[in-house]
This record gives structure tokens, sequence and C-alpha cells, in this order.
């Protein structure tokens, strides 16, 4: 994966500098923000997840649209999901200041537009209802994929970063509940409270979608959320592109690429008899969720 952006993109991309150094120009722009708040913009539209689906090169396509305006530093601020005890001028912060955003927009149709991306912000069990306060018109993106291969994406994902130490998918898979147990509460009681195996270890948990989707559109109602398959995304860009600029209200584009990121080989293939055991798991979840959208899933009409 490169840190350099699509072409077109408004997001700063990261230099070459040391992580010191990095890490100091991220505090003072963060406190600059912070005194400027005011001044600053709020997203229009958030990309809520799920992880592992997608989002970042849906992100980097959205971001190279000359309407949208993207956070600082990274694609996310996960301020509705780890910071949120910070406070809104922190959030606001990590957006351009709207005098700024506005003149780089120009006369594009529908500019300058916010917003930023969180794969974890569907999934936390506090993050919908502070979006739902804070951002009450925000318009959502929901992008999912096939749940057992996301879960095995994730794990992958997490032995690669250090996160997880279980050598066996099966074992991981075995150890979730155990791990899980009582942490959405701990979060739900403790503002400050970041789960690691909640984060982390969810593998089964956030493939299991229908409520999680249903929640979102309980809160906002459905002209506010979009939801897409990333399957569909890959293999028709364009058309779910335009489809999502048209939920939006932004005029068409076309972006330079649609990149493919956070892509990593597996050493070794998923199991088949695990297979089998996700794909039964996770039927019932996928049915109710087929219903809930009034559509076919992608992936479920791909077997």
């Amino acid at each position: 994966m490169t840190d350099q952006h699509m072409p077109g993109s408004h997001v700063i991309s990261r230099s070459s500098a040391p992580p010191a150094v990095k890490r100091m120009g991220r505090r003072v722009s963060r406190a600059v923000g912070r005194g400027t708040a005011a001044l600053r913009m709020t997203p229009d539209f958030l990309l809520v997840g799920v992880q592992r689906a997608g989002t970042t090169a849906l992100h980097r396509a959205l971001a190279a649209h000359p309407a949208t305006v993207s956070p600082v530093f990274h694609k996310g601020v996960n301020y509705f999901d780890l910071s949120y005890y910070k406070g809104p001028s922190w959030y606001r912060g990590h957006f351009p200041m709207r005098a700024l955003a506005e003149r780089r927009a120009g006369d594009v149709p529908g500019g300058p537009r916010p917003f930023e991306s969180s794969g974890y912000y569907m999934f936390h069990p506090c993050a919908p209802e502070r979006i739902r306060h804070d951002l009450p018109d925000v318009k959502l993106l929901v992008s999912l994929r096939d749940p057992v291969e996301r879960a095995f994406s994730q794990y992958r994902r997490e032995i690669a970063g250090g996160f997880e130490t279980e050598q066996s998918f099966e074992r991981a898979l075995e150890l979730e509940p155990e791990r899980l147990a009582g942490e959405a509460d701990r979060m739900r009681a403790d503002p400050r409270y970041a789960s690691y195996s909640h984060r982390h270890h969810s593998y089964v948990a956030k493939s299991e979608y229908v409520d999680q989707v249903r929640q979102l559109l309980d809160l906002f109602g459905r002209d506010q959320v979009l939801v897409v398959d990333s399957e569909t995304f890959l293999a028709e860009p364009q058309r779910t592109y335009d489809q999502i600029l048209d939920f939006l209200g932004l005029p068409p584009y076309q972006p330079p690429a649609f990149g493919r990121w956070n892509t990593r080989s597996a050493p070794q293939p998923l199991a088949e008899a695990t297979r089998r055991r996700l794909e039964a798991h996770f039927e019932p979840y996928d049915t109710a969720l087929g219903e809930l959208l009034g559509r076919p899933l992608a992936w479920r009409a791909n077997r």
C-alpha cells in the first residue's frame, strides 16, 4: 500500500518525514484546528463501515471528487467511536476552514462537501447514537462484503498488525465470545473505555450485519443511509460510484482510477470446513438483511 492518495484527492498525503516529526506536525495541526473550530466544517456524509469491505478504496474514490473535502491527515478521525470524550472542537479541528474549502471547491456544484470514514463506526455500540445526536442530517454510506471473507480478512489483518496472537483462525473464532463478553456494556458505561477485543477480535460479530444496518435505518431513515456491496463496487465501480454520487447529491464524476487498497494475500487459504460452518452461521443474518434492504445481496448471488 502506498501513502500517496489518488490524483485529485483533497486529502493531504503523508510526507516522508520521520515518525516523530509527523506526530509533532499532527499535534500542532490539531491544536491550531481546535483553536479555529468555529471556522471549520463538519461532515455532510460519513462512510461508517464495515472494516475490510473496500472502505479505503471507496474513500479514495470519493476524495477524488472535486466537490468533496477530507480530514487533514487521515481518512478517518475515529471521533464517534474512540475519541468522543475529546469534544466537538477537537473533531472540527480535523477539517479545513470553510473559507479555504469554498475557495478550493470553486464553482463545482454541490461543493464543498466534507466527509470522513471509519470502518468501526457502524459496529461500535455508542457511535451511531452519537452521530445521530451531533449530525442528525448527515448521510451515511455502508459498504458490506461477504461476511465469511470479511471475517477471515480481518483476522489476517490483525495477525499482520500484531493485534492477534492466535495463529489459528479457528482458535480465534473459538475465543471470540469470551473475549467480547461484557465489552459493549463497558463501552456504553465509560465513554473513555476503548475495548481492545471489541475492536480487534470481533470477527464473527462484525459480520452479523443485519442488526447494525437496522439500527442505522431506525436512527436516520432510509433517505439518509445507502448500503452498497463491495463485490458490486469491485465488479462495476463506475456504476456503483454513480449511484453513490446520486445519493449524496453530487454531480457526476469519473475518478482517475478505482484502486484496491489494504489487500493482502493469505499465507494459507481458509479451511473449507471452517468456510462451510461460517456460511451456515451467517445464512439467517444474510436472509434477514436481504429482506430489510429489499434486494439480493451480491455475495449470496455469487454462491
